[in-house]
Order: C-alpha cells, then sequence, then structure tokens
C-alpha cells in the first residue's frame, strides 16, 4: 500500500565525479578533447572506408559498422556528461534515463556481436582462405550485421522493459555519471526479481554467446598459425587479425571490470572503471585499426603525400606566376 501511495521519481540525479571547481573544468577540457578525437576518428574511419575502394572489403564493412556503434554509444553518454560538469544541477529527466538505459544497451551489445562477427570473418580468412569470399558474401556480411544489431534492439527492449517495472519512491540520486540499468535496480524501492532475472539472463545469453563466438574462432586461428611453417607466413597471418585482437582485449577486459568486479568501497573506482569503458573505449577504436592495420596506414600515407604534392605544385604555380609578371613588369 505504501508503495502504491509513494511519489513515482521523475528526475534523477547524477552525482559526477567532483565538486570541486577546477577538477570540473580539467575533466571537462579533457573529455571534450576525447570526444572531439572520437567524433573524429570514428567519423574518418567511416568516411574513409566509404570513399576508397581498396577498403570495400568484409573486414573494414564490419569496422564500418564498429566505427558507427562506438559514436552513438559515446555520443548518448558523453555530451551530457560534458554539460553536467559546467551545471550546477546534474540531473535526468525520468524519460532522457529511459532513452539513455535503451540505447546504450543496444549499443553495447551490437558491439559484443560485431567483434564476434569480426572474428569469425579473420577465422574464415585464415583457415579457409579459399572459399572465403563464397562464405563472406555480401548478402552473409549484410546478414551478420543484421544480426547484430537485432541482438542489441533486443537486449535494449529488455532492459527498457526491466526499468519499466521498477518504483523509485525513495531517493533518486545515481551514484555514476549516466543511467545504467544496474545502479537503477539498487535504487528501486520495488520487488526487483523480474529485473534482476531480466538482466543476468540477457547478461548471459548475449554476453557468453558472443564472447564463446570470438574465443572458439581466435583458438581455431592460432591453431592454424601454429601450423604454418615459415616465420614469414606465421607474422603474416596473425598481423590480419592483431588490431580485432586488440580491440576485443580493451573491450571486454574494461566491461568486465565494469561489471563483474566487486563492488569497491569509493565509488569513484567504480566511476573511472564506467569511464574507460563508456568514454575512453570508443576513442581508441579507430586510433588501433589505424595505427596497426597495413591498408589503412597505406592509404592514409598516399592521402597525405597527394595533399603534400598538390600543395607544393600550387606553390610552385604561384612562384612562377609572380615571376612572370614582374618580368613583364621591367619590361
Amino acid at each position: 500500500m505504501a508503495e502504491r501511495n509513494c511519489t513515482q521519481a521523475t528526475e534523477f540525479s547524477l552525482t559526477g565525479f567532483s565538486e570541486n571547481l577546477v577538477t570540473q573544468v580539467t575533466l571537462f577540457l579533457m573529455f571534450l578533447l576525447t570526444y572531439l578525437a572520437t567524433i573524429l576518428g570514428n567519423l574518418g574511419m567511416i568516411v574513409l572506408i566509404k570513399a576508397s575502394p581498396q577498403l570495400h572489403s568484409p573486414m573494414y564493412y564490419f569496422l564500418g559498422n564498429l566505427a558507427f556503434v562506438d559514436l552513438c554509444s559515446s555520443t548518448v553518454i558523453t555530451p551530457k556528461m560534458l554539460v553536467d560538469f559546467v551545471s550546477e544541477k546534474k540531473g535526468i529527466a525520468y524519460a532522457g534515463c529511459v532513452a539513455q538505459v535503451f540505447i546504450f544497451d543496444l549499443f553495447g551489445i551490437t558491439e559484443c556481436f560485431l567483434l564476434a562477427t569480426m572474428a569469425y570473418d579473420r577465422y574464415v580468412a585464415i583457415c579457409h582462405p579459399l572459399v572465403y569470399p563464397l562464405v563472406m558474401s555480401p548478402k552473409c556480411c549484410f546478414q551478420l550485421v543484421t544480426g547484430s544489431y537485432l541482438m542489441g534492439l533486443t537486449n535494449g527492449i529488455g532492459q527498457t522493459i526491466s526499468m519499466s517495472n521498477l518504483s523509485f519512491c525513495g531517493s533518486s540520486v545515481i551514484d555514476l555519471f549516466f543511467c545504467d540499468i544496474s545502479p537503477l535496480i539498487s535504487l528501486s524501492t520495488s520487488n526487483t526479481t523480474l529485473s534482476h532475472i531480466i538482466l543476468r539472463t540477457l547478461a548471459f545469453f548475449f554476453g557468453v554467446s558472443s564472447s564463446l563466438a570470438i574465443l572458439v574462432s581466435y583458438v581455431a586461428i592460432i591453431s592454424t598459425i601454429l601450423s604454418i611453417r615459415s616465420a614469414d607466413g606465421k607474422h603474416k597471418a596473425f598481423s590480419t587479425c592483431a588490431s580485432h585482437l586488440t580491440t576485443v582485449s580493451i573491450f571486454y577486459g574494461t566491461s568486465l571490470f565494469m561489471y563483474l568486479k566487486p563492488s569497491s568501497d569509493s565509488s569513484k573506482e567504480d566511476k573511472w572503471a564506467a569511464l574507460v569503458y563508456t568514454v575512453v573505449t570508443p576513442m581508441l577504436n579507430p586510433l588501433i585499426y589505424s595505427l596497426r592495420n597495413k591498408d589503412v596506414k597505406e592509404l592514409l600515407s598516399s592521402i597525405y603525400s597527394h595533399r603534400s604534392h598538390s600543395n607544393q605544385t600550387r606553390a610552385d604555380i604561384t612562384c612562377h606566376s609572380g615571376v612572370s609578371r614582374r618580368n613583364k613588369a621591367d619590361t
């Protein structure tokens, strides 16, 4: 009866990182630069893949979608966090909190399955290179990417349903810088049994299935690489999946640390763990593929060389035109 008569929260307060003004300004500038790097890096990767025929392959098709997912997942959290750094009132409306939970969980699971799809792509390329064009056809690639987004959509809807069953009649303070389903369940004053079941079921099904696909793919890849006799052949085979393996390690390492680590006495540790997972990782992915991928490095190098040559040519033409005009003036 008490729960029926309670006043449902219409807004949540986010604690952020610090109340110190200098610290807030420093963090604002640091995360603003991080977000700008995320936007430029991921948008640049998408444009580069779209505009370059030599990058029109399954691996880069998946990478373009990964860049899009990183861009969206960062955008749903970082701008609000930046606004809170310069605002006295760090709050978010109930509807905004629901939207943030839905979009963040949608793209989080989508990234899990995109990484699993990319692992499968590397498995076929290294273990079965002769049938690679047949297996990884444009139709198959589209279906794999669509399936990844559908898995993410299912998770987002499930977590939103979970949140809609919760009542918030007590404290409305979320000890984090964004709305996440786990602290919301802890904050709820209603029976959270169904929400816990939905959270654990979806996390187990989606998390285990995607990580298992990556694990099985890399076991087969490593087994194939070890069977290659030449050291050069082993290095070449491993270099084709080094960027993806680095991305997988960072993504799963930070997500497991965020969601599976024991709750610490200091909430700051939990916040910094969440920060790496939600803000820093989307910035790192395009850097990893730019610095470690041979095709991308060669393409960027050729674009830079072409621009330098064009600028030099224009400078020479301008200089020559100026000399000609002076000679005519002298005569």
